[in-house]
């Protein structure tokens, strides 16, 4: 059972353009990220950049970062990665990890931890990620994605809403957590290759469609996502020009040692 790192990178972004090369001292965002990746994972697990375009191929293969070319109309990521996939001629059995191209500070060690759920959790067709939230306005924040899990830690339901809903009290808006912390989810995800190239074929869901979160597809479609809990909050992600100068003052702060 090989595992195979999939970067997805879309050159065009509303808020952000030619995002994947933007540069973060003297590296591209993309490279960054697979570097990022290289750290925590063994020597035999692949690398691949999935590209929209041949500038973020060159960008790549001149930083000895492996990368192909996918086509430019994909509407999501995971069509994408399906496309990759066959591209690679990654058996049906393999595990590929979804590792978002604008996450240059992601935990290496998550890589990891959601492949071998899925070693774990035979009855999952994916994994993912989360964490635990520590903050109210985390939690009421609309642009946080929450999940519930059940007791074998896998995944009940993913909203943008408070889940669980504190009845208690938030219908007092009390200003703190529910006695048992909610978790917030990371954005990583791990597929068996049979399941991602399967996934662009199945409808999409009423409530995937509400929340505007792809995830809630498979398990309207009654496949199974099991979740990783980790210790730590996500690294910062690079969505809009103020977030990419905060990264690159990481960045910058950490090669100076």
């Amino acid at each position: 059972m090989a595992i195979t790192v999939l970067i997805p990178a879309r050159l065009a972004s509303t808020r952000l353009p030619n995002k994947p090369l933007a540069d973060i001292c003297g590296v591209p965002m993309v490279v960054r990220v697979a570097q990022a990746v290289r750290a925590g994972v063994s020597p035999d697990v692949r690398i691949v950049v999935a590209g929209d375009h041949p500038s973020i191929i060159r960008a790549c293969e001149i930083h000895g970062v492996e990368a192909l070319l996918t086509r430019n109309d994909h509407t999501s990521g995971s069509d994408r990665l399906a496309e990759a996939s066959r591209i690679l001629a990654l058996a049906a059995h393999d595990i590929v990890v979804n590792v978002q191209g604008d996450e240059p500070l992601i935990n290496p060690d998550l890589v990891p931890a959601v492949a071998e759920l899925l070693i774990q959790h035979t009855e999952a067709v994916m994994a993912t990620a989360a964490h635990a939230i520590d903050t109210v306005a985390d939690y009421t924040n609309p642009n946080i994605v929450k999940v519930v899990l059940d007791s074998q830690k896998r995944a009940l339901y993913f909203s943008r809403a408070p889940i669980p809903w504190w009845r208690d009290g938030l219908a007092q808006q009390l200003p703190e957590l529910p006695p048992s912390a909610p978790l917030r989810h990371v954005g990583i995800y791990a597929y068996r290759v049979e399941f991602l190239q399967l996934f662009p074929q199945l409808s999409p869901a009423p409530m995937e469609i509400t929340e505007a979160l792809e995830q809630l597809r498979a398990m309207w479609h009654g496949y199974r996502i099991a979740v990783h809990v980790s210790r730590d909050a996500p690294g910062v992600g690079v969505d809009t020009p103020d977030d990419l100068e905060r990264v690159r003052a990481l960045f910058s702060k950490r090669d100076r040692g």
